[in-house]
């Protein structure tokens, strides 16, 4: 089954990843007031099916995102772990019941920061840093900033944004001459520009090393309890970012189960998922080896095109 995917190729100048404001209002320096409680749902499935092309790609899934936690989706390739991401943000048609941050799907999404599947921007990007992040404010606007109180407004939250994803030391920078981690960090920073209430990330972590996976997972998980946003994200390997999660959404057979990795990422949750015997073991280390899905052995590491 395949999901619907976006374009990985980087743009020459990258657009915003929230929805901005409009070209004549007030810039908003503060972070939205939020108006979820801590373990309220930020997003509640029932029964949610999605079509694509005539061929469901997954139905009757039901799901509770509480608000204020990081959810990772995890998944093989082709079961629709962007699709859902997508009905979240209201641009996917689904039939049954979603709602998000309190109304139906599409209805806040003012509210809702996203990024995109992306891949690195090429060396030959020479917009700084800073200036992706204040996409995120003013993206709507084109030419050069005009002195007054709404650009020293901007130039504050920006500064702000920076410091949150701990950028100061590169911000200045080409954005195509940072490392990928580097970039991830900016662009989430320019998600959060315009204060959302809840945060979707499509696969942040891909092309990252190890290493890098782990301290941009920990940056989120950072953001998700002191920021107070609502986290989901799709990832392929759960392992450098297990640590960190606080629940999973597993995708398999155009069917889904959510819980703490340690209700969901069993043998016997996953064998009835895919309805085929498979095995989780775990490693001394903590990691963990899915046996017996029927994809390729690798766990959440291969890529192709549709997701």
């Amino acid at each position: 089954m395949k999901g619907a995917t976006g374009s990985s190729q980087a743009a020459e100048v990258p657009p915003p990843s929230s929805p901005p404001p409009d070209a004549g209002s007030r810039v908003d320096t503060g972070v939205v007031e939020a108006t979820l409680t801590a373990g309220t749902p930020a997003i509640v499935a029932r029964g949610l099916s999605a079509v694509l092309g005539g061929r469901a790609i997954w139905s009757d899934v039901d799901l509770d995102v509480p608000a204020g936690t990081f959810t990772v989706v995890l998944g093989p390739n082709g079961v629709g772990k962007s699709t859902l991401l997508k009905a979240f943000l209201g641009l996917q048609p689904v039939s049954g019941e979603l709602r998000v941050l309190g109304l139906p799907a599409g209805a806040k999404r003012g509210l809702i920061g996203y990024v995109p599947q992306r891949g690195s921007f090429d060396v030959s990007v020479r917009i700084r840093g800073s200036d992706v992040v204040r996409l995120g404010i003013n993206g709507s606007r084109w030419g050069l900033p005009v002195p007054g109180p709404r650009n020293r407004a901007e130039h504050a939250r920006v500064a702000e944004l920076v410091r949150l994803v701990e950028a100061e030391s590169y911000a200045s920078r080409p954005i195509g001459r940072l490392s990928g981690g580097e970039q991830q960090r900016l662009i989430i920073a320019q998600a959060l520009a315009r204060g959302p209430q809840l945060l979707l990330l499509d696969e942040p972590l891909d092309s990252l090393d190890l290493s890098s996976q782990g301290a941009v997972a920990a940056l989120i998980q950072r953001i998700c309890r002191h920021e107070g946003v609502t986290v989901v994200m799709v990832a392929h390997d759960v392992n450098p970012i297990l640590p960190y999660i606080d629940r999973v959404v597993y995708l398999a057979a155009g069917a889904a189960v959510s819980g703490s990795p340690q209700e969901v990422i069993k043998s016997e949750i996953l064998s009835s998922l895919y309805g085929t015997k498979v095995e989780v073991l775990r490693a001394s280390d903590g990691s963990l080896a899915v046996v017996g899905q029927p994809e390729a052995p690798a766990y959440h590491t291969d890529r192709h095109e549709h997701r």
